[in-house]
């Protein structure tokens, strides 16, 4: 059956989603995280893009961009291609690292533009990572108030206000209101080997060895729990590899 076209954008600006394939985690480490970032930046100068959000999970990657001189499809192969020969180097692994097909939805308007900003900085606290977006450090959350990288901000900040110091308060208000905002989500149902979930829980919890999780106190050990649900691992999946019992982690 041929695919689907996507649906264009009028604007030239998408919400992009890459997903690691089968769920498989695409980020071990900070190395990994920043070797991202970086790619992106460096295929700004050669894809003429724009990104004005970005939020880097442990298996799956959100964008706001806006489309440049290439097509994202070809803009998505070369930045994959790049993050994929470093990533299987790194590891000593071969093959396929992300889905083969992006997921993307067009922003046609300034009030959906800013529900997919807020939605991609929201994003570690709807998925129980983190309870403060400014503690993320893998989005782009930090690039509006201190840090800036290879986010194109005022782009967003104009929304808000003409004054930038005001705009960015208004942006912190706006990031930080509770919402029930739909976008594109990662809610495909896909099956991740133990090795890749034990990586996966190691990274998301901070442990060195996985078995450290039945020595946690129970309210610390239900937030692991969220945790590893929220990014696809099972209750079977998590009670084998972590070794808590089955009703233990049904009723978190």
């Amino acid at each position: 059956m041929p695919r689907m076209a996507r649906e264009k954008s009028s604007t030239g600006i998408y919400h992009v989603m890459l997903r690691g394939i089968n769920g498989q985690t695409i980020f071990k480490d900070d190395e990994d995280y920043e070797r991202l970032i970086q790619t992106l930046g460096e295929y700004k100068e050669v894809c003429g893009y724009e990104i004005y959000a970005y939020c880097l999970m442990t298996n799956h990657i959100h964008l706001l961009i806006k489309e440049g001189r290439e097509d994202l499809g070809i803009v998505f192969r070369r930045i994959g291609a790049s993050y994929v020969y470093w990533y299987n180097w790194k590891y000593g692994r071969s093959g396929h690292l992300f889905q083969d097909r992006y997921k993307s939805e067009p922003v046609e308007n300034e009030q959906y533009f800013l529900t997919v900003l807020r939605y991609i900085h929201q994003n570690p606290i709807k998925a129980g990572i983190e309870n403060d977006i400014a503690k993320y450090p893998w989005s782009s959350y930090n690039e509006y108030l201190k840090n800036h990288n290879i986010c194109d901000i005022k782009f967003s900040l104009d929304f808000f206000a003409d004054d930038e110091k005001r705009a960015v308060g208004l942006f912190q208000k706006f990031n930080s209101e509770e919402n029930d905002d739909k976008c594109l989500e990662y809610r495909e149902t896909v099956r991740i080997n133990d090795e890749e979930a034990i990586a996966m829980i190691i990274a998301i919890v901070g442990i060195e060895n996985i078995n450290e999780i039945q020595k946690f106190e129970t309210l610390e050990r239900n937030e692991v729990i969220k945790k590893l649900r929220n990014n696809g691992l099972s209750i079977r999946q998590i009670e084998r590899l972590t070794g808590i019992k089955f009703n233990e982690i049904r009723k978190v």
